[in-house]
């Protein structure tokens, strides 16, 4: 890893531009730097185009309504992705492509700073920390990028994203204090650094908007001025900017998600972000105590594998809507519009330069509620399921002299390929869609497919199509007061999301049949398409003129020109079957906990006697501090050694101690166990547990007797950081013996991993999780052993390997699934899960047994004929089984297609 000093802005430099505070810009209203260009209105217009890093100069620049680039006003459609939650730089630019597929055109990025920086002044942005290339891949896949350094950023993120070593350092964090605004000068800083290069205003990449959570005016003057030196000159986006209020949270299913988001339309707003569009994983110690398991988000609408989910159709419709309809990027509130039930409420928009008219119409009753509303003239009936939403239109133009007059179906995208005008409408599987198209000359309407059915009545044409689960129906209008053609498609849902607009240099078009679409490009007379099929596929293409030929994946694709005035393929795009995975065994197992033994040489631990702490909570009367984070040790297990002198008589010792969710404490004496604890209730609301273990002795203490305590110290509080992690006193009853305390965590940060993969066990600090360490000695064991396993008090690990065989056209995702026995009830099993030495996080044992899959991410995983190393360090206290439980490979899904995986750096160790 390399690390190094960053360039500072000296403080007395600092402190002169922070003395001119906001330079000319106002808090509230626009909050664009003055070289982003001035905001104004603009009329409706095509979009903007994907951004790229293009070489040009461009002006963005907010306002209290919009969001302007060079004078045109995108709706920005934002999903939230965490670089840091997929450790496997090369599965960036798989999310990155799927969110652009889906609709997205922008993605919004939180960087932690723990992740970047182990000690104060040292910073690492290599590896699965590179911002560098995670900013030009998102340009290569089109998308803006809102960027968001904290410094805090929440996110369910230990501290928040603050490192650890904060905690030590001085001032309060989100302050003014001169000792925390060194620091977070600092990272933000070397932040600027890289996001410079990569300015969408200098035409050197995508980045828009920065993003920050400060709400103090103090904060953001200071932000404001770090961000002038650095020569960031994009937009700030903050709490108190009017289109950033009231930023939506996850949902749970479909009819949440419309609910949200079309309620944000409704409101006029035209910067929306769905958070999260990928959750993943949070792995390591990266966790906050508010994250239940290592899974973060499982609502998000790409789930931790990489897979669509049912939350994924809504957004993809409205994604692609704002996208490839500029009507709604211009619409404004409009005359209150009621629908006959008021159990519907209705929001009314509209704009201005086209006469397009939209209607929200939400239903928050338990019961679906079927109503009247008045639509382009008609009193219209519509159907709105319960705790769902709806989003109709009007007047919306459908190409060159064909105008929407109502439908009962949403929108999805208008869009003119070549010759011929497409409009795409959507629904849910067993409605019927009704659309009235204005037309003042009768058109000659021809059925592609069986479901749909037409009349034409007082220059109206009327279509009906029942919608089918995963069907689509098109049909053709030709006619009428226009020489152009126009394709009505009516989807169901599922069908939908195999709907894929593309935008070329020379021209969009328009992909129906795979589950993914990547990338197109034409070239002559070929157009060359890039995606992924899970089942056997159609494939339709409806592209510009002289186009002849389709490639699909590289290979040429037999075609013909279809009804619908498509390349159809003649065979369907074949499909993936799911890997065939090994059964995990060859297991070898080893107990350590030598720490509890009397006779181990603690001679290199660090000496505990501190009397203050930097931490908020008080020091022990008189007695040293014992608080892990005062001593460097910032993340995962810690012990403490105490040699007792004058211990004769002592009947029992009270340890008490504070850790964030399921931590976990284990005590012995001269090696006999005393026992193992855990902090029950639901802490003090802010990420901290405490509890108080009281353990009776077995035997008289021996001279120069050894008290030996493991802490499950686990994360810090998001926010209250500086709460003390570890031990926090001791007591004895019996006896005042003398106590000389020595304490050991974590070693050396891991210098690919980064400073939150390892813990203080024994085996982190000698490398048994890492490849290529020698475990020829250890037990070997039967699959079977791991079901159970004798109870004991301490850490047992258990190391296999095993391969894969993956094909290279074959994006296979893979989990570890744990089902675990169940303990006893005493909550006292943790099974740490290491994969080629990365710590994938923990499995937390209880009552049942729960299971949990971890996903392996392909490049940590070797999917393609290599070796992999699976390391499960089991702690195990009060009677909990010494083994992990039922262990085992589970396909998580796969594809035909994916992208190229790199191998994420994985070093081992060699020398046993």
């Amino acid at each position: 890893m390399e690390l190094s000093r960053p360039s500072r802005l000296g403080r007395r430099a600092f402190s002169a531009l922070a003395g001119t505070t906001v330079l000319g810009l106002a808090l509230g209203g626009s909050t664009a730097l003055p070289a982003s260009g001035s905001s104004g209105p603009a009329p409706t217009g095509p979009p903007p185009g994907p951004p790229g890093a293009d070489g040009a100069r461009h002006r963005v620049a907010l306002d209290r309504h919009a969001l302007l680039v060079d004078g045109r006003r995108p709706a920005l459609w934002s999903g939230e992705l965490h670089p840091f939650r997929l450790p496997s730089p090369s599965l960036w630019r798989d999310v990155l492509q799927k969110m652009r597929a889906y609709g997205h055109n922008a993605v919004t990025v939180r960087l932690a700073w723990n992740l970047h920086s182990p000690a104060p002044g040292a910073y690492d942005f290599t590896g699965v920390r590179d911002l560098d290339l995670f900013l030009r891949t998102a340009a290569e896949c089109g998308l803006y990028v809102v960027l968001h350094p904290g410094p805090y950023i929440g996110a369910d993120v230990d501290a928040g994203g603050l490192p650890g070593w904060l905690t030590t350092v001085g001032g309060r964090a989100g302050s003014t204090d001169p000792a925390y605004l060194r620091h977070a000068d600092e990272w933000l800083g070397r932040v600027n650094a890289v996001a410079a290069r990569h300015l969408f205003t200098r035409g050197a990449g995508t980045v828009l908007l920065y993003r920050a959570d400060h709400t103090g005016r103090a904060d953001l003057d200071l932000l404001r001025t770090r961000m002038r030196a650095d020569g960031i000159d994009v937009p700030l986006l903050h709490g108190d900017t009017p289109l950033a209020r009231q930023a939506p949270g996850p949902v749970r299913d479909a009819a949440e998600a419309r609910r949200v988001h079309f309620d944000r339309l409704g409101r006029g707003s035209s910067l929306d972000n769905v958070r999260m569009a990928f959750g993943g994983t949070s792995w390591g110690w990266l966790p906050a105590p508010s994250a239940p398991s290592p899974t973060y988000d499982p609502n998000a609408a790409i789930d931790e594998a990489r897979r669509p989910t049912d939350k994924l159709a809504p957004l993809h419709q409205l994604g692609h809507l704002l996208r490839h309809v500029p009507d709604f990027t211009g619409m404004t509130e409009a005359a209150a519009v009621r629908a006959t039930d008021g159990r519907v409420r209705v929001r009314h928009l509209a704009n201005p330069d086209t006469g397009a008219h939209a209607y929200v119409l939400r239903n928050d009753s338990a019961a679906d509620v079927t109503s009247t509303l008045p639509m382009g003239g008609t009193d219209v009936e519509v159907t709105v399921p319960a705790r769902d939403a709806k989003l109709f239109a009007t007047g919306l133009r459908l190409g060159s002299g064909r105008k929407l007059a109502y439908a009962t179906v949403q929108p999805m995208l208008a869009m003119s390929v070549g010759k011929l005008d497409i409009a795409a409408f959507v629904g849910r599987a067993g409605e019927m869609a009704h659309l009235v198209l204005d037309c003042p000359d009768e058109p000659w309407p021809t059925r592609l497919d069986e479901e749909a059915a037409w009349a034409f009545d007082r220059g109206r044409l009327h279509v009906s199509v029942p919608l089918k689960e995963d069907r689509l129906t098109r049909v053709r209008v030709r006619g009428g007061d226009t020489d152009r053609t126009l394709l009505l498609i009516v989807a169901d849902d599922a069908a939908s999301l195999r709907l894929w607009p593309y935008e070329t240099p020379s021209g969009r078009i328009l992909v129906r049949g795979p589950e993914l679409l990547r990338e197109a490009a034409l070239d002559g007379a070929t157009i060359r398409l890039t995606g992924d099929t899970v089942a056997e596929r159609e494939l339709e293409v409806w592209a510009p003129p002289g186009i002849t030929d389709v490639a699909w994946n590289g290979e040429t694709v037999q075609s013909g020109l279809g009804r619908a005035l498509s390349l159809m393929a003649v065979w369907p795009l074949p499909g993936v079957s799911d890997p065939v995975l090994p059964a995990l065994d060859g297991w070898r197992r080893r107990t350590e906990n030598f720490e509890s033994r009397p006779d181990y040489g603690d001679e290199g631990w660090t000496v505990a006697d501190r009397r203050t702490t930097h931490g908020t909570t008080p020091g022990p009367d008189g007695r040293p501090v014992l608080f892990a984070d005062d001593y460097g040790f910032h993340y995962g297990d810690v012990w403490y050694r105490a040699r007792l002198t004058g211990a004769t008589g002592l009947e029992r010792v009270s340890l008490s101690y504070s850790t964030g969710a399921h931590g976990l404490l284990m005590a012995w004496l001269d090696g006999v166990p005393l026992g193992s604890h855990q902090p029950g209730g639901a802490g003090d609301g802010k990420g901290t547990w405490t509890g108080t273990a009281e353990f009776g002795l077995p035997n008289e203490p021996r001279a120069g007797a050894l008290l030996s305590v493991l802490v499950r110290r686990t994360q810090h509080g998001q926010d209250a950081y500086r709460t003390a992690r570890g031990l926090t006193s001791a007591a004895f009853e019996g006896a005042s013996p003398e106590v000389r305390w020595r304490i050991m965590g974590a070693a050396a940060p891991d210098p690919v991993r980064g400073p939150l993969n390892n813990g203080g066990l024994y085996g982190e600090r000698h490398g048994w999780h890492l490849p290529g360490y020698d475990d020829g000695r250890w037990e070997p064991v039967s699959p079977a052993a791991l079901t159970g396993g004798d109870p004991r008090q301490g850490v047992t690990w258990y190391r296999t390997t095993f391969r894969l065989d993956v094909p290279p056209e074959t994006d296979a995702s893979v989990g570890l699934r744990l089902d675990g026995t169940p303990d006893r009830g005493t909550g006292a099993h943790r099974v740490q899960v290491f994969l080629n030495g990365w710590n994938l996080g923990a499995y937390v044992g209880d009552r049942t047994g729960a299971p949990h899959t971890f996903v392996l991410p392909n490049g940590i995983l070797r999917t393609r004929a290599a070796a992999n190393t699976l390391a499960l360090a089991v702690l195990s206290g009060g009677g909990a089984p010494s083994g992990p439980g039922s262990v085992r490979l589970e396909p998580l899904g796969g594809a035909a297609g994916g992208v190229p995986v790199k191998p994420v750096p994985s070093p081992g160790r060699r020398d046993g």
